[in-house]
C-alpha cells in the first residue's frame, strides 16, 4: 500500500523538535545567551555606531619627521595653492596636536575642522611635531596627512613656513561654506 505525503512528511518529522513559541531560533549551548564571539561583534558595533568621525585608526602610509607634506584636490587654482604653501594667507585659527594619541588627535582634528567650516574659516594650521625624537617616527604626522586628504572639508594642504613650525606644522584650505558660496555667486554675477 501506497503511503500518503502527509504520512511520509510525518515520518521524516519525527525526531525534529519545534521552534520556541516566540518564533526565535535558539542557538545551540546555553539557550538564550549570545556567545563571547557575538557579544564581541555587538560592543564593535555600538562602538561604531555612537562614532561619527570618519577619520582612520587604522594604519597608515608613514611619512618622514623632515618630509614635507603637499596635496590638493583637483580643481583647485595653482595661483591658489602656491599662496597657501608661501604661508600668504592669513591663519585664522591653529591646532596643536603636541603630546597627544592617535584617538586625541583624531577627535581635535576633526571637530577642529568641522568648526572651523562652521565658522566660515579658509586658512587654519595645524601643529603636529615633527616627530624626529618619537619612538615611531612621524606617526602624528603621518595621520595628519592622511586623515587630511581624507576630508572633504579640506581643499588643500602644504607643510608651513618656518616662522609657523615648519615640517611640524601644516597649512590646510578649507571649503567655503554654502553661505559664503552663494556671497561669491552673487557678488560676481553682479560685475559681469
Amino acid at each position: 500500500m501506497k503511503k500518503s505525503d502527509a504520512d511520509l512528511f510525518a515520518e521524516e518529522m519525527a525526531g525534529v523538535t519545534p521552534l520556541p513559541a516566540d518564533g526565535r531560533a535558539l542557538p545551540r549551548g546555553q539557550p538564550g545567551e549570545p556567545t563571547p564571539a557575538q557579544l564581541a561583534r555587538r560592543r564593535a558595533a555600538e562602538a561604531r555606531a555612537g562614532d561619527l568621525n570618519p577619520l582612520t585608526l587604522g594604519e597608515v602610509r608613514p611619512v618622514a619627521p623632515f618630509d614635507e607634506l603637499a596635496w590638493k584636490k583637483d580643481g583647485v587654482q595653482e595661483g591658489v595653492y602656491r599662496k597657501l604653501r608661501l604661508g600668504r594667507y592669513p591663519l585664522q585659527a591653529t591646532l596643536d596636536l603636541h603630546r597627544m594619541t592617535v584617538r586625541e588627535a583624531r577627535d581635535a582634528l576633526y571637530a577642529f575642522v568641522l568648526e572651523a567650516v562652521a565658522l566660515d574659516l579658509r586658512t587654519v594650521l595645524i601643529t603636529h611635531g615633527r616627530g624626529d625624537r618619537s619612538a615611531t617616527p612621524a606617526r602624528i604626522k603621518s595621520y595628519v596627512a592622511r586623515w587630511l586628504e581624507d576630508l572633504p572639508e579640506v581643499l588643500a594642504f602644504h607643510s608651513a613656513q618656518r616662522q609657523h613650525g615648519g615640517y611640524g606644522a601644516t597649512y590646510a584650505l578649507l571649503r567655503k561654506s554654502p553661505e559664503k558660496r552663494m556671497d561669491n555667486k552673487e557678488r560676481f554675477a553682479r560685475r559681469g
